[in-house]
């Protein structure tokens, strides 16, 4: 072959090269993590939705390509250190509860502050969103003081009560100690037991050990951690589907990604949102056959009891609601909103709390 004929023959392969990897199209290595393990359902759906969903769609829709490098059960972030862990950039996307933020993140418990919600994750994460949407402080405050984007909202399932021993009556619960994350341990005060802040990867070592006698948990919870096996009993007193977990992305991060690829992330992130409360919610009743199967008691408690407890907390909601006002934090307007949108989505209170 002639030397002008090699020579046009390497320009066109040079030019099909430039057509085949488009100018722009970037390789990019996202860090995710949470420091609760993929037994639990968000993280679940971190890694088995959010992840591949992600990928598959860049890959299809735009020139670039994301890898994601994966941490889960603390190999990254520990539980009470990803909000810390995504805000320094040590990973870029972080999944967590607000639980363990309450200096922090103080309001964005308001689910916890009004005790015996909605059971259904579905209107728990319903009820947050349209919180979040009237209240723009909710989302803002991640990205104006924490250095991060809030992407999606986590719904938990419906919490009850586990524990080592049976119990029928709120006096059953006096002076027992009963472990609980964050904010929710002020359920128990208000009836007399002894909160245990703990985590989930600690509690079937404490309750085997005697630590503490049980859990505010739901049900995947135990099955996924085997509370049953040391602790059998579970009863439904139907605390609420609390949504208080949240998927956020590092600010400066979220700013070099390009803008086709922030939109499938936020596309994604949206529809994992929805699907913690749907998965959750399909998985409730499952769970609770899995338990009995497993020999756990499960059981039902009378609505006398749950109005009993619900009174000894009636005064509280306006307590937090006044606290996080004069902390320069929209505590009522919160409050309020969320008394409002559950009784929208057809929840009725055992005891109607009052915020004025």
């Amino acid at each position: 072959m002639r030397a002008s004929a090699i020579l046009t023959s390497l320009a066109a392969l040079a030019a099909g090269a430039i057509l085949a990897a488009p100018a722009g199209a970037e390789d990019i290595r996202l860090r995710i993590a949470s420091g609760h393990p993929n037994a639990n359902t968000y993280v679940n759906l971190m890694q088995n939705f959010f992840v591949p969903e992600v990928s598959k769609r860049v890959a299809a829709r735009t020139p670039h390509k994301v890898e994601f490098i994966e941490g889960y059960g603390g190999s990254m972030v520990k539980v009470a250190d990803t909000l810390e862990g995504v805000q320094s950039g040590i990973i870029d996307i972080g999944g967590y509860c607000f639980c363990f933020e309450p200096s922090n993140l103080p309001l964005h418990a308001f689910q916890v502050m009004l005790p015996f919600g909605t059971m259904s994750p579905v209107a728990s994460v319903k009820l947050a969103r349209a919180v979040y949407d009237k209240v723009p402080f909710m989302g803002k405050v991640f990205e104006d003081k924490y250095s991060q984007i809030l992407l999606g909202l986590i719904a938990d399932n419906g919490y009850n009560l586990n524990t080592t021993f049976e119990w029928n009556s709120v006096s059953d619960l006096k002076g027992r100690k009963i472990a609980g994350a964050g904010l929710n341990l002020k359920w128990l005060e208000y009836a007399g037991v002894v909160g245990v802040q703990s985590s989930l990867p600690e509690g079937y070592t404490a309750m085997q050990t005697g630590v503490y006698n049980g859990w505010i948990m739901f049900p995947s919870g135990v099955v996924n951690f085997k509370y049953h096996e040391v602790a059998k009993y579970y009863t439904e007193i139907g605390f609420g589907a609390i949504t208080w977990h949240g998927l956020t992305v590092n600010r400066t991060r979220w700013g070099r990604l390009p803008a086709d690829v922030r939109n499938v992330i936020q596309e994604v992130a949206r529809e994992y949102e929805a699907r913690t409360g749907t998965v959750n919610e399909e998985n409730y009743p499952k769970q609770l056959e899995q338990l009995k199967t497993a020999g756990a008691v499960v059981k039902q408690v009378p609505d006398s009891v749950k109005a009993d407890w619900a009174k000894s907390l009636t005064g509280w909601p306006q307590e937090k609601a006044t606290e996080l006002d004069k902390a320069g934090l929209p505590g009522t307007q919160v409050l309020k909103l969320a008394l409002e949108e559950a009784e929208k989505l057809g929840h009725k209170w055992p005891v109607r709390y009052e915020i004025k």
